[in-house]
């Protein structure tokens, strides 16, 4: 079976960051794999490093680490960390506010074991969003598939194979906006790779809302597609 990366993402994530870390933990512990849980913490200012810290010495036996940023810098810069640091067969992400439950590894990981899938993209049937939240992600949509032609379904969760890393040349930069987990998907559903799509289930945040929903996020992304457009 192939070994697996998983990186949890936090950024002022305090309240929900240990149960993330110690469900993700739990989960992997009853597959037969080696894997790593790296946690990203991006400039947290809530208690969220100290936290991370603690695990890390409280977690050895579960291969549980973390990476420091010195000050938030984004979604894109954590993945951009994340792309740098994985040291397994397999990738995927998670946040630390437990939309994402860990059960979903279990349903991506015989996918790219058994069926030996490049890429496995999660996407959410019906999903229950804010007014905000359904407008930006249709305008999104609508976006990329006018720049792009047609994408794969996609909403935040994926696996995919560490190797796909060394063969593909990236353009985008990492920062606040999530073009760059976009330009995987594009370059490698345009480039021959087995790629499937499967439907999830996410659930509540534990605590807080949404950093990504804002239009500093939000611009910094529109930047980079328009960006990514020369390129692709």
């Amino acid at each position: 079976m192939l070994s697996l990366s998983v990186f949890i993402f936090a950024y002022n994530e305090a309240e929900s960051l240990e149960a993330v870390v110690k469900e993700t933990c739990d989960t992997l512990k009853e597959l037969e794999c080696r894997y790593e849980v790296v946690i990203i913490d991006d400039g947290s200012s809530d208690g969220s490093s100290e936290i991370a810290d603690r695990l890390t010495r409280e977690l050895t036996l579960a291969n549980v680490s973390v990476i420091h940023h010195d000050r938030n810098y984004g979604l894109g810069s954590a993945y951009k960390t994340a792309f740098a640091n994985a040291r397994c067969d397999l990738v995927t992400f998670t946040c630390a506010d437990g939309q994402i439950p860990a059960e979903i590894i279990k349903q991506f990981l015989p996918l790219m074991n058994e069926m030996d899938m490049d890429m496995v993209l999660g996407y959410v049937p019906n999903r229950r969003d804010s007014l905000l939240s359904k407008i930006l992600s249709k305008v999104e949509r609508i976006l990329y598939r006018t720049l792009f032609g047609p994408m794969p379904k996609f909403q935040g969760i994926l696996m995919f194979k560490r190797k796909l890393l060394d063969e593909l040349e990236f353009k985008s930069d990492g920062g606040r906006a999530w073009t760059i987990i976009m330009e995987l998907i594009i370059r490698v559903s345009k480039s021959g790779y087995r790629v499937m799509n499967v439907p999830v289930k996410l659930r509540l945040r534990m605590n807080g809302k949404s950093k990504v929903n804002n239009l500093i996020t939000v611009w910094a992304n529109l930047k980079q597609v328009f960006m990514l457009r020369h390129f692709l």
